[in-house]
This record gives C-alpha cells, sequence and structure tokens, in this order.
C-alpha cells in the first residue's frame, strides 16, 4: 500500500511540474481518424439560416462540432448537447472559434423551425440541418461513420436508434477527432483547446 501511494506521490508531483512550467498535461479523449476522412462531400440544408445548403466544414480558422440525433430522443442526444454546452462555457473566449451543427436522422418529424428551436436551446448560433432526400442523408452519415436506423412498429409509434458520437472538422472538411457518448464536458474543453493550437499551428506554418 505504501509503495502504490508513493508511486501516486511521484506521478502527482510530475503533474505539477509540468503545469508550473505552462505546459498542459491533458491528453486527447477523443479519437484521431486512422487516415484522411474527408467529410464534406455531402451537404444538407440549414434549417437556422432559411435552408441554405450546408457543407461539414468550418469557417476559417474555427472547428466545427457535428452531431447527428433527433429532437425526440429521450436521453443521449440532450445529455450530449448539454454536455457541449458545458464543454463550451469553460473555454471562454475560444468558445468563439467552435461553431456546432446537429444534423437530424429524423427529418419526416424534425422540421426545419423544430431543429432550429431545439439545438438552439443548447447553443444559440448552432447549425439546424436536414434533408428529405435519404441518399443525401445517408451519403452525409456514411462520410462520418454513423448508424442509424428509424422504423414504425406495429402500433405505429416510431422506434430510433443512432451512434452517439460527436465529430470535430476543421475548416477545409476533414475530420479530426471523435468523441464516443459518456465523454464529459472537461475531457471536451481540454481537446478543444489543443485542437485549436494545432489549428493556429497549422496556419502559422
Amino acid at each position: 500500500m505504501l509503495r502504490a501511494g508513493g508511486v501516486a506521490l511521484v506521478v502527482a508531483s510530475l503533474s505539477l511540474a509540468a503545469c508550473g512550467d505552462g505546459a498542459s498535461d491533458h491528453e486527447l479523449v477523443g479519437y484521431r481518424p486512422s487516415g484522411v476522412q474527408q467529410v464534406d462531400t455531402a451537404a444538407m440544408l440549414d434549417g437556422s439560416a432559411d435552408d441554405a445548403p450546408f457543407a461539414f466544414r468550418a469557417d476559417p480558422g474555427k472547428v466545427l462540432v457535428t452531431y447527428f440525433g433527433y429532437t425526440s430522443c429521450p436521453d443521449v442526444c440532450p445529455t450530449s448537447l448539454a454536455m457541449f454546452k458545458n464543454a463550451l462555457n469553460q473555454l471562454g473566449e475560444d468558445a468563439s472559434r467552435v461553431q456546432l451543427a446537429m444534423a437530424t436522422i429524423d427529418p419526416a418529424r424534425d422540421t426545419s423551425e423544430i431543429l432550429t428551436g431545439y439545438v438552439q436551446s443548447f447553443v444559440s448560433d448552432a447549425h439546424a440541418l436536414r434533408t428529405d432526400d435519404d441518399q443525401v442523408l445517408r451519403a452525409a452519415t456514411d462520410a462520418f461513420g454513423v448508424t442509424f436506423m428509424v422504423t414504425t412498429n406495429a402500433e405505429g409509434a416510431v422506434e430510433v436508434s443512432h451512434s452517439g458520437a460527436m465529430y470535430v472538422v476543421d475548416d477545409t472538411g476533414k475530420l479530426l477527432l471523435t468523441w464516443p457518448f459518456g465523454v464529459t464536458a472537461d475531457d471536451v474543453a481540454g481537446d478543444l483547446e489543443l485542437v485549436l493550437d494545432e489549428v493556429d499551428a497549422g496556419a502559422d506554418a
């Protein structure tokens, strides 16, 4: 027991030393893609901008966090979006460099108005993406590796299942990072700080 405690003290001391040197001891929680993954190949309509076409690409010098879900989701979607809102609150001024887009996988029920009101209740300037063209929706979800299914059961109730990851995209439409469902706001904020530093470094190169 004493030995384990000694190891813990050493690790803690190293962490404090790193902080004292001004270096961040945060390690990425999200997953990097194994290769170049271009995700701006399919455009959807942005309900928050009069249904203007929206490619999955951040504005210059920013990053775009993309989430595929639906407004009737009872748990995963509101949990993920509330977590992301808390992460943005931790970023301070850097929050202005992080955009959010929610793309619905249930367009039959999620009108532009409903989706915009929903996602902007979490982040006021978020993009609300939808399409009535199933091929376009499948092209977008395939680009990210999203899986989902919308069915109607024998009683007429709509049943929806979907993967719950969030995705970070740069201003060239490339996927930078994937967060699985369940990450914390602290982890997301830390990851975003590192990613934004990388964006700045790339701009200066």
